[in-house]
């Protein structure tokens, strides 16, 4: 996507209020997707580009009422629809672009980024600020409720080979930015990447 925050926010922002109800099946995934981080009572984790908030509640599930959870994004109007959720009481929202966080480094356990990869506009530099905000041997899951063949199709469209997240493309991707992957799912059902930061 363009580095125009503008747009980026004009284009989520017109899909923000119905965003949930046309994707109503998607809970189960995004909580399947949480639980393979292996989050502990306790940890710090960041929803990033969280959008409407789902992936919070099952993250706030397993960091437990010590842990703390965030979620950022750069569109208001998708925090909005957060909140409008309910889903505000399971973590702290931000509104802030993922390229620059306002958090310490090595102050998180795991970043959690649904479909986001996509929307990067420098997908290296970005991924190592997320890398920056976790602590070495914290995990990162780039995970997106339908797989890339299945998301192509439904968008009338064919995979690219230059497709970010095709696993040859990403895993070099995420070593340049000091990740190392460590699990690779693209099925129908769902796409999962997991790696973890290195020291």
């Amino acid at each position: 996507m363009s580095d125009d925050h503008t747009h980026v926010q004009e284009f989520f922002g017109a899909r923000a209020a119905d965003w949930d109800s046309r994707f109503p099946d998607d809970g189960p995934a995004y909580a399947a997707a949480v639980a393979e981080l292996g989050l502990r009572e306790g940890d710090h984790v960041l929803d990033a580009g969280c959008g409407t908030g789902r992936a919070l509640p099952p993250l706030r599930a397993a960091v437990g009422p010590s842990g703390v959870v965030l979620g950022a994004d750069l569109t208001p109007a998708m925090l909005q629809a957060a909140v409008d959720a309910g889903r505000d009481r399971a973590g702290r929202l931000l509104l802030t672009d993922v390229a620059a966080l306002p958090l310490r480094s090595g102050s998180l356990d795991a970043v959690f980024a649904a479909g986001l990869v996509a929307h990067l506009p420098d997908p290296a530099r970005n991924l190592r600020e997320l890398g920056r905000v976790v602590r070495p041997g914290g995990v990162l899951a780039l995970f997106h409720p339908i797989g890339r063949a299945a998301l192509a199709a439904r968008q009338g469209r064919r995979i690219a080979p230059d497709d970010l997240r095709a696993e040859p493309n990403l895993r070099p991707l995420l070593a340049a930015s000091g990740w190392r992957m460590t699990s690779y799912v693209d099925e129908d059902a769902r796409f999962l990447a997991l790696a973890v930061r290195e020291d």
